[in-house]
């Protein structure tokens, strides 16, 4: 990691812990394990293969298999201890009657053995701390998020570039993550699920676009196989029809989503018209976020437009497959709180970056949209994603 960025990790890893302590000493927690990387990176600012323990009054220490060398490079953490396995580490801790683990994605047995190892504490869900704690973003985290949206910017584009008809919706996959990964993009994208996988390449032209998947989305695509049955597949892109591009970037550990349609030739008209009601959807939900207004209040705006315009049966998908979220946090994974949901009740808070993403249906043809990343600090909200909104025609 680039040494300045380390000197901030140090401050930004402070603040973090004591955030996290103050919501442990709440729950009378004596302590909080955490397994899963990426949230033991929010706090520790390494992913090798490690357990970081948060004790309520004392240090955290990071129990790490490997490699350490690594981890003590990378960690600003002072208790960095080597181990071959996580049996050794009950000589370190203190007594510990009620203790956090994230349980949401830890697999069962491990939580057992963890159980047993320490005297059959009481166990708590200490993912409901790490998802409230990463849900407000502090200014270290969107300069990340702001520098991964300047790669994101520079990919969209490169795509008249490179979108010719004939060429398949994989092979346009590839050439765009290549140029990206040139750029600073990791590749990988995150997601706290146990069966779904993000990936940047979901581009789907003309009607599969309108193709139902596996995914949380209104439109899934074909993609390649039964193995992997969302995303761009081997269809080959034609002339005047929408393609929607939906192209996730990743720089260092942290998301932006953004989602712009592309046509060769033409678009149909119909497809035009319902792009311009997704956008002015996406302002009027935008508006309202400073003043308060409740997650499921904002998702209402949403439908009350789409329905205003006779955009009912086809926005957010169509019956039975509609979804019930218009937007979604990100940050170190994909989706994260806070979301515009249809059953969410809290207002957006100051801090907040998230995505969002009104989009149009229509069965058998295809889809248009719009989605991006948005910053809300200061009583304002700001796009970060600040491509050209429009359908943008080769």
């Amino acid at each position: 990691m680039e040494e300045h960025l380390v000197l901030l990790l140090k401050e930004e890893v402070e603040r973090r812990i004591q955030r996290l302590k103050a919501l442990m000493d709440e729950k009378r927690l004596d302590g909080s394990f955490f397994h899963y990387k990426v949230d033991y990176y929010y706090l520790s600012g390494t992913m090798q293969d490690a357990l970081l323990f948060v004790p309520l009054y004392e240090e955290p220490i990071l129990f790490v298999k490997r490699e350490i060398s690594r981890a003590k490079i990378e960690s600003p953490l002072r208790n960095i201890v080597g181990v071959d396995s996580y049996s050794e580490v009950k000589k370190y801790l203190p007594p510990l009657k009620r203790v956090g683990v994230e349980i949401d994605i830890v697999p069962f047995q491990e939580v057992i053995r963890l159980k047993e190892l320490l005297g059959n504490p009481e166990i708590y869900d200490s993912s409901l701390l790490i998802k409230q704690l990463r849900k407000k973003k502090s200014t270290f985290e969107i300069n990340l998020l702001e520098k991964a949206a300047e790669i994101q910017k520079k990919v969209y584009s490169y795509i008249p570039h490179v979108l010719t008809e004939g060429i398949s919706e994989i092979e346009l996959g590839g050439i765009l993550e290549a140029y990206a990964k040139k750029l600073g993009h990791e590749g990988i994208l995150r997601m706290r699920s146990l069966n779904y996988e993000p990936y940047s390449w979901h581009i789907l032209s003309g009607e599969s676009g309108s193709v139902v998947s596996q995914a949380e989305s209104p439109m899934g695509g074909y993609g390649l196989s039964p193995a992997f049955p969302v995303g761009a597949s081997f269809r080959k892109i034609k002339r005047n029809e929408p393609i929607v591009i939906d192209f996730g970037i990743c720089y260092y550990g942290y998301h932006v989503d953004q989602t712009r349609i592309f046509a060769i030739g033409n678009i149909p008209k119909k497809f035009l018209d319902a792009h311009k009601v997704c956008i002015e959807i996406q302002n009027a939900i935008l508006e309202q976020i400073p003043n308060g207004t409740r997650s499921k209040d904002l998702f209402d705006i949403g439908r009350k437009i789409a329905e205003k315009y006779g955009y009912r049966d086809c926005y957010l998908g169509y019956d039975p497959y509609k979804v019930r979220f218009v937007g979604h946090g990100v940050g170190l994974e994909l989706s994260e709180l806070p979301y515009i949901a249809q059953r969410h009740e809290y207002p957006i808070e100051e801090g907040s970056v998230f995505a969002i993403e009104p989009k149009m249906v229509f069965k058998g043809e295809g889809s248009c949209g719009i989605e991006n990343t948005v910053v809300f600090s200061s009583g304002k909200v700001r796009i970060i994603t600040d491509n050209d909104q429009g359908i943008c025609i080769v």
